[in-house]
Formats: structure tokens, sequence, C-alpha cells
């Protein structure tokens, strides 16, 4: 029965890992197919930076929504949902032949980009503490790769297909994917997987409160996640979004060279994750500060390897190769530890909603990067947008990682403590 039960749970890994390479293709294929829509619609940067940005402000403006419903219903039938919308929303992309059209479809897009905090908390309660970074690394994986499924997608079958297609084709397979969610993945009982409750063969019911979600908003650590969560998204939108051009108009590179360039490198960036939440696994087992001290590493190193990367010539395409590898290796560091961070300190029943919170706060920020990098881009350059952008987001991230290091051995022993506590009470909320 065990062996059956482990068996099922990473059965829904695999569905959820699907889901994520295929939203995330779909998602970031626009970087890549961003030279053939400029030509199409006859359009500025900044005017192209505002599609993104656009789709970032409504995910923003959804995220808390998304959050009560996941903590208040089920979050495997709201996932089938948000894989719904996808596909029809990208489909509606496709059939724009205005730009406005174009800009109020690719928005609407950010409905669904809300939907992860819902995946996310509802793996907490298959897998436990210890391994959570570990299988958030796993699902991680999934962002490159579909990236690279992207930029595959782009520049591969764009130029035979035309990126209208290729959005009907991803449209297309979020509604299949809707399907296989709805019919594949069980709910979970919240908390099912804190260790407390190991063993026990009738699981205490916890539903969302009002005043446990205001409990978020009041520890520390949390203070600094949002922090460095507004900070931290920045360089990952104007990577993915403006690189592609940026290698093509700057540094010479045809359509060949980014993909031999930029397929690896995502290749590498992909491994990033799992090995970042495996290590954040490993020293959260020897102090609760591990996670955080495991993200300060890798930010600090894919600063300092980006920065390099930007400064190679032109020319020197083995040496850029090089640098660009070690920054990707390095980049995703955090990415599983800092949503792990946030169930290390909060209980189950208002995980998405601080899950939500945090991306909320990340996405008001960031929804404003590609924007931002095309008007910079548009005085100076590309290489000036992305470094400026990049560097000034990650040293006010290491520096919001400092502070959480100081608050969350006392926020994450005030969890365990209240988990035990209800364990022994058996209570239902």
């Amino acid at each position: 029965m065990v062996s059956q039960d482990n068996r099922y749970r990473w059965f829904v890994v695999a569905i959820f890992f699907g889901f994520m390479l295929l939203h995330q293709a779909d998602k970031l294929l626009i970087g890549p197919l961003t030279p053939d829509i400029l030509k199409e619609f006859q359009i500025s940067k900044t005017q192209m930076g505002a599609v993104t940005s656009g789709a970032l402000l409504v995910a923003s403006i959804l995220y808390p929504l998304w959050g009560y419903l996941y903590d208040r219903y089920s979050r495997a039938r709201l996932l089938a949902l948000a894989s719904l919308i996808w596909g029809v929303t990208t489909s509606l992309s496709a059939m724009a032949r205005t730009y406005s059209a174009f800009l109020m479809a690719r928005a609407s897009t950010g409905i669904d980009d809300s939907s992860y905090p819902g995946l996310f908390t509802l793996m907490a309660d298959y897998f436990g503490p210890t391994t959570r970074g570990k299988i958030y690394g796993v699902l991680q994986l999934a962002q490159p790769i579909g990236y690279l499924a992207g930029m595959i997608l782009a520049l591969l079958l764009g130029p035979r297909l035309g990126w209208r297609n290729i959005f009907y084709l991803t449209g297309g397979l979020g509604v299949v994917l809707s399907v296989v969610i709805f019919l594949g993945v069980k709910e979970m009982p919240r908390g099912r997987a804190e260790p407390e409750f190991a063993g026990m063969t009738e699981m205490p019911q916890f539903h969302f409160a009002w005043s446990e979600a205001k409990q978020v908003l009041r520890k520390r650590t949390m203070w600094f996640v949002f922090l460095q969560g507004f900070a931290g998204v920045f360089p990952w939108n104007v990577i993915t979004f403006w690189f592609f051009t940026y290698l093509a108009e700057e540094r010479g590179y045809n359509e060949e060279s980014i993909l031999l360039t930029m397929a690896p490198v995502i290749l590498i960036l992909a491994g990033g994750y799992l090995v970042g939440g495996s290590l954040g696994d490993w020293a959260f087992k020897r102090t609760p500060r591990g996670r955080v001290g495991i993200s300060i590493f890798g930010v600090l190193m894919g600063a300092i390897f980006l920065f390099l990367a930007m400064q190679t010539p032109g020319e020197a395409r083995l040496m850029f190769f090089g640098l660009m590898s070690l920054t990707a290796i390095f980049m995703p560091f955090a990415a599983p530890n800092v949503i792990a961070t946030v169930y290390d300190v909060t209980v189950p029943e208002v995980r998405s909603t601080a899950q939500s919170v945090e991306y909320f706060v990340e996405n008001s920020g960031a929804a404003l990067a590609p924007l931002m990098a095309g008007y910079i881009a548009d005085i100076y350059n590309l290489h000036t947008a992305i470094l400026w952008i990049c560097i000034t987001a990650w040293v006010l991230c290491v520096c919001f990682y400092l502070g959480a290091l100081i608050y969350i051995p006392g926020d994450y022993q005030t969890l365990r403590d209240e988990m035990a506590r209800r364990a022994r009470a058996g209570v239902y909320r």
C-alpha cells in the first residue's frame, strides 16, 4: 500500500511536471517570437515590453484571489480550470489581428499564470518538509526545459508555421492537460505530510481562516521573503523576454547560433533547480537557516558570472558561452528554496494564500521589468538594460535574504510547536 501511494505521488509529480513544462513553453516562447511580432505589428520595443508587462500585471492582481480559492476549495479541480483558461486565452492571442487586440489577449493569459501556488501547496501535502526542496527543484526543472521547448518551437517551427499557429498548438495542449488533471489528480488533506501527523489514521481537517491568514503578514521571515521576491523576479523577466533579441541584435547571433548557444545553457539552468533544491534540503536538515543560505550563495554567484559574461567581446563566443553556463547553474538555486521556506513557517490551511501574496508582491514589481528594459534599451541598448536591472535586483535580494536569516529559526519553531499541539489535540479547524 505504501509502495502504491509512493508511485501515485510520483505520478502526480509527472502530471504537474508536464503541466508546468508546456505552460512555461507557452508563456515564455513569446520571447523568441518577439522579432516576428515586432515586424508584423510594426511596434517599438517599449510597446512590445508592454505586452508581457500586461500579462504580469493581470497575474499580480489575481494572485490573492487564486490563493484564497485554493485554500477554500479543491486545488486539483482549480488547477484543471487554470489549464483550460490557459488554452483558451492563448488561442485568443493567435486570433488577434491588431496590436491592441494582441495586447489585450496576451494580458488575459495572466489569468492562469497565477495558478502555481495551488500546485505547490498540493505537493506540500504529498511530500514532507525535508524533501520539498528537491520536489520543487524537480518540478521547476520544467520551467527552463519549457523555455527550451518554446525556443525550439519558435526558432525551428516558427518560420514554417508562423507565430500564430505556434500559439494555437500550445493553447490546444492546455485544453488537453485540463482533462488529464481533472481525471488524474486527487486532492490531499491539508497538512497530511507534516511529520507531526505521521501514522495518524484520522487526519484533522484544516480550513481557511482569516485569523491565520493575518498571521502570515506578522511573521518577520515573510517580510523579507516578500521583499526579495519583489526584487528577485526582475532579472528572470528581463532575461527570458529580451535575451534572444539581445543575442540577435547586439551580439550578431543568427537563429542557429542562438539555438546552439542557449539550448545547452538552458539545460544547465534546469539542473540548477534540482541542485539548488537538493542542497537546500541538505542544509535545512542541519539548520532552519539552510535554505536561505543556499539562496544567498546562488544569487551572488549568478550575479558575478552574468556580469563577466556580459563584458566579453562579441567575438569571444566560447568564453561567453562558458560564463553564461556558470550563470545558469547558480541562478535558480533560490527558486525551490524560497517556496519551501514559505511552507516552513506557515500553517497548511493558508499556504496557498501566503504563496499568492508572495507572488503578488513579486509580480507587482516585475510586471514593469520588460517595459522598463524596453525603455532603457530604446535610450541606450539591451546590454545596458539587462545588466543594470539584473545586478541591481540581485544585490537587493542578498540584503533581504540576510534579514530572513535572522528571523527564520523562531518562525520555524513556532510552526512546529503549533503542528505538535494540533496533533495532540486532534483538532478540526
